[in-house]
């Protein structure tokens, strides 16, 4: 972990100078194709880093917030749009910080998601995951020792939403303590997703939901003039993408596409949920526990089918 540690310090010159090229320099084309030309050797460079890792802690942290998040935060930029592009233009620390940090700024006006009351004894605040995180993590040898494969990839998957919930809530921590910017919350208590829609759009990983749809379904939608469906399809089928090549940092081999077919099954089946609720839901709705449970047993039984497998061949 040291190791790591000295490779994670030594790498940070790397993002200082591509932050500094792309807010002195690539931001300063006028033209878009000129801006994406311009930035194609800093997505390069972000593309190689995570293989710079040997942990996975650090090869899947940079790989999901520099590779995938900056790349695209700063894929925006070029379309004069995103968390980066602001009128009058952010400061050179804001900038970077928000290109860097895994934080989710508001811009606008607060949407009823962001409002969504929760049952205070399900809601769970930052000091109470920082401790479960920190009981799942020293727990860690022992649960080795005393639990099976299925269990132990169960917990890791605890392990990475609380992971993923803090590191991100502690960039919005900094963020809005240091540069008084409005953020808003990366998680929205997932395990009370009430339908396909509900967990992709407004509870699970927020950050990568808002940056997917800014990326991909509103130009298929409305710039290409795309059906709904298929802008929705392909946001899955883009994330499934990602996913396996977050995966290949980790293991370094050959894609088994199970995590492609995780996403393009849940992406097939919300757009089928959209245009079903389009249709039938004035005339026919299922109470909420209803939901909740087919929704938890239908993403429980593809997480099964699809994302265990590389998990426990990765534990193996």
């Amino acid at each position: 972990m040291v190791a790591e540690i000295m490779r994670f310090i030594m790498v940070l010159p790397i993002f200082i100078l591509s932050s500094l090229y792309c807010y002195f320099v690539a931001s300063k084309f006028s033209k878009a194709k000129l801006r994406l030309l311009s930035l194609l050797p800093v997505f390069s460079i972000f593309l190689v880093l995570p293989l710079y890792f040997s942990s996975i802690l650090f090869t899947s942290s940079v790989g999901l917030f520099v590779t995938w998040l900056t790349t695209f935060k700063l894929l925006l930029v070029t379309f004069d749009t995103g968390p980066l592009a602001s009128n009058p233009p952010l400061s050179f620390p804001l900038f970077a910080s928000i290109a860097f940090f895994p934080t989710r700024t508001k811009h606008n006006k607060t949407t009823p998601h962001d409002q969504e009351s929760l049952p205070k004894l399900l809601h769970l605040d930052l000091p109470t995951k920082v401790v479960i995180l920190a009981i799942l993590i020293l727990g860690n040898s022992y649960i080795d020792l005393v639990c099976p494969n299925y269990v132990k990839s169960w917990i890791n998957c605890a392990t990475m939403y609380f992971y993923l919930d803090v590191v991100m809530s502690l960039s919005n921590v900094f963020v809005r303590s240091t540069f008084g910017v409005e953020v808003r919350q990366p998680f929205n208590e997932p395990y009370l997703a009430t339908s396909l829609q509900n967990l992709w759009g407004r509870r699970w990983n927020l950050i990568v939901s808002e940056t997917l749809h800014s990326t991909i379904y509103k130009p298929i939608r409305y710039k290409v003039g795309m059906p709904r469906w298929v802008a929705v399809v392909t946001v899955f089928v883009v994330s499934g993408l990602m996913h396996e090549l977050l995966y290949y940092y980790i293991v370094r081999a050959i894609p088994t596409w199970e995590f492609m077919w995780f996403f393009v099954i849940h992406g097939v089946c919300l757009a089928l949920e959209i245009e079903l609720k389009k249709a039938y839901e004035k005339r026919w709705q299922l109470q909420l526990a209803a939901s909740t449970l087919l929704t938890t047993t239908f993403t429980a039984t593809t997480t099964l089918w699809f994302l265990f497998p590389p998990m426990l061949r990765t534990l193996a």
